[in-house]
């Protein structure tokens, strides 16, 4: 018995440091992060790591064929905003600063506690593990950031999705954009979220209609 518990864990540990209880038939890895939130092993609407997934407006729970003001749930322009809004100047105040969970695509799609991770999450991710470029994860010719843990060496693969804007993806390949659940306070026509390339992993925003990856966490 302790020779199959020894060799469960080490297949645990083997299929890309996935968590061996997933939640809601999704898996997950402890990164050893302060927090306690622990990451999602694929994207929404992959099924596996390298998979690209589906993209997502933020604050839209499926994705679409066009993404622009025209075609997003909650508004039609940077000032013409009908929820999650801080300023009359912008649209109807109701002073949301987070996605709601029936907003959170992370939830809609997969149920129980995953939900999209905050901006403050995503920043504890970027300081508290290291993001190596690669062209080609594990030999599937997939381009991305292996992101691991400075804590306790698991990681967490995320593709260079590219992004939607209108009907076309631009970038997959190449860059990778990555909503948060946070909304800029300043500016609440754009919202947070990860950005990165060969050359650098930063923070920004972005218009609230384009197309993004969503990787969900939990805790």
């Amino acid at each position: 018995m302790k020779h199959l518990k020894t060799f469960a864990a080490l297949c645990c540990v083997a299929a890309a440091f996935a968590a061996c209880d997933p939640q809601n038939g999704h898996e997950y890895v402890d990164l050893g992060l302060p927090s306690g939130t622990k990451w999602a092993t694929c994207n929404v609407g992959a099924t596996k790591p390298e998979e690209y997934g589906n993209y997502y407006a933020w604050g839209e729970t499926e994705p679409k064929d066009y993404y622009d003001w025209s075609t997003y749930k909650y508004g039609s322009d940077y000032d013409e905003l009908t929820k999650y809004c801080t300023s009359s100047d912008y649209g109807t105040v109701d002073n949301k600063t987070v996605l709601d969970p029936e907003d959170d695509a992370a939830r809609a799609n997969w149920g129980g506690a995953w939900r999209m991770p905050t901006d403050a999450e995503w920043t504890e991710l970027r300081e508290n593990c290291t993001w190596k470029w690669t062209d080609d994860y594990n030999g599937t010719g997939v381009s991305g950031r292996i992101v691991t843990s400075k804590t306790n060496g698991n990681h967490i693969f995320l593709p260079a999705a590219g992004c939607r804007y209108d009907d076309v993806l631009y970038d997959a390949g190449d860059l990778g954009l990555y909503w948060s659940s946070s909304r800029d306070t300043d500016k609440p026509g754009y919202a947070w979220y990860v950005y990165f390339r060969s050359n650098n992993v930063s923070r920004n925003n972005f218009g609230r209609y384009y197309g993004q990856s969503v990787r969900p966490v939990l805790k």
